[in-house]
């Protein structure tokens, strides 16, 4: 895939009203960030000479995602190891219990945010919203590298969850950057970066914390994110501020309104619970199976079957090219299908054969990776105004599904063994593509279920059909501003509030 052939140009139409002011008849240009901190004149948004998305810029937004989420995940090869300098719990002199409260805390503060900081998206400018994050965190690390006190550490670890929205934040503005048919392919590379944080976090802090102790890894951390935030600075551009007429209360009061109202919304929602709770308990309930008969593996081998998610992790910007081509909705079903294929090699096999195991971890990645690009394509194409409150609820669904799928994956594997937990799965995988069914690939976006609209699966007929005049009864393809239109309608919103004023 040649550069070219990926560059979008900032700036397409959108849902949202522009954001340059003007004056006099001339477009008035935003020039520093927080009122003082000059933006590089190559980076201003001026809608008269759009800034292209590359691929090159696409890929920094993802390599950004990588870094800055492995800020969750650094602590957890490094609560209780038995190695030499390296436990969190002998360092403050804690019970391991104690320690393992700290990876709860840091998720906790994750999860914080993303109701509380991620929909600021739809809010404020992200340039500046990601440079504020990326500083806090930062400076947060300095703290976890330096304290001696193990509720100081907690603390922090819990602000830091609060803070490292930045992937979700890079995500809605990849999705309003890139055209609609390019779309899929920005969000995969970002998707594609914050799965590869998580593993290569875990690798990174579990091989520095065998050779020193564990501060050096938190050291490590201060330096990468000094790199992201010189990096957002010089790399990131600037884009208007969303949505004038709303206030942060309002806007946390749609968000809600969108969880239980957009039928989309609430079905990718609860296919999103399924598969995450899936795909955790594959992974949770992996290492019992391999470090159990018949394998009997040391935990340094079973460590090694991450790299092979890494290969699955490797594939996903070729997922986003499949997914532009296609109506989102049968790019799920696909996704889906794979799923329970994959599934059903593990129940029958995973316990007898690694090589079905090695099988199931590359082919779990690669559909997972799919369903959520497909899934996240869709609802985000509801409205770009509302973009970060939409994809705050698809990861929140997330994280309600990687709840279920630990505790239930470890009870049932446990009680009855890994078949059993293999035939769950595959049961909640078929729940999932019965509530996929129920509504059509081209179902009006206000029914809770149908099939109206035909059965066109690729992008390019439709697009074709609409330039020819046709009339269509397709909810993902109705143009942006028609769906905005239907879902803002009847609204009245207040002024501005402080938060909003400030990054303006």
């Amino acid at each position: 895939m040649s550069t070219s052939s990926f560059e979008t140009r900032v700036g397409t139409p959108s849902l949202e009203p522009r954001a340059v002011m003007v004056e006099g008849g001339r477009h008035f240009v935003p020039s520093t960030d927080f009122g003082f901190l000059p933006i590089p004149k190559r980076l201003r948004y001026d809608p008269d000479k759009p800034l292209y998305f590359g691929l090159l810029l696409n890929v920094s937004f993802g390599f950004a995602s990588t870094l800055t989420v492995a800020n969750l995940y650094y602590c957890q090869p490094l609560l209780i190891v038995p190695l030499a300098k390296v436990e969190l719990s002998d360092s403050f002199d804690a019970t391991y219990d104690q320690a393992a409260v700290i990876a709860t805390l840091i998720q906790a503060g994750y999860v914080t945010g993303l109701m509380l900081i991620s929909p600021l998206g739809d809010l404020v400018r992200r340039r500046q919203l990601v440079l504020l994050l990326v500083s806090a965190s930062t400076t947060l690390t300095i703290g976890l590298a330096i304290t001696p006190n193990l509720r100081a550490f907690e603390v922090i670890c819990f602000l830091i969850g609060v803070v490292n929205v930045t992937p979700q934040i890079l995500m809605t503005l990849a999705a309003d950057l890139a055209t609609p048919e390019r779309r899929a392919s920005a969000l995969s590379v970002v998707v594609s970066g914050l799965m590869f944080g998580v593993l290569i976090a875990r690798v990174l802090a579990g091989v520095i914390g065998n050779f020193n102790t564990w501060r050096i890894v938190y050291y490590v951390a201060i330096g990468v994110q000094c790199f992201v935030l010189a990096g957002a600075y010089f790399i990131l551009p600037d884009y208007p501020a969303k949505n004038h007429d709303l206030t942060y209360f309002k806007i946390m009061f749609s968000m809600a309104k969108y969880a239980v109202t957009e039928p989309l919304v609430v079905q990718s929602a609860l296919i999103n619970i399924a598969s995450s709770a899936c795909y955790t308990a594959f992974w949770v309930t992996l290492t019992f199976l391999l470090g159990g008969p018949p394998y009997y593996y040391s935990t340094l081998n079973i460590g090694l079957f991450g790299l092979v998610g890494m290969l699955g992790v490797l594939v996903g910007p070729l997922i986003g090219r499949v997914v532009d081509r296609l109506v989102p909705w049968y790019a799920t079903l696909v996704a889906m299908i794979m799923l329970l294929a994959f599934q059903a090699v593990q129940a029958a096999a995973g316990g007898i054969s690694v090589a079905a195991v090695i099988i199931v971890c590359f082919g779990l990645d690669v559909a997972r990776q799919m369903q959520q690009v497909s899934l996240t394509t869709a609802v985000l194409s509801l409205s770009t105004a509302a973009a970060a409150r939409l994809n705050a609820i698809l990861i929140l669904s997330l994280f309600i599904g990687q709840v279920m799928g630990s505790s239930v994956g470890t009870d049932v594997f446990v009680q009855h063994g890994w078949r059993a937990c293999a035939l769950v799965m595959l049961a909640l995988y078929g729940f999932q593509l019965v509530l996929h069914l129920l509504r059509g690939p081209h179902c009006p976006r206000t029914r809770l279920f149908g099939w109206a609209g035909g059965f066109e699966a690729r992008k390019s007929v439709l697009k074709a059909r609409e330039e020819d005049g046709e009339e269509t009864a397709v909810n993902q393809t109705d143009s942006a501003v028609q769906v905005e239109i239907k879902m803002e309608e009847g609204r009245s919103y207040g002024p501005d509030n402080c938060i909003k004023g400030y990054f303006q």
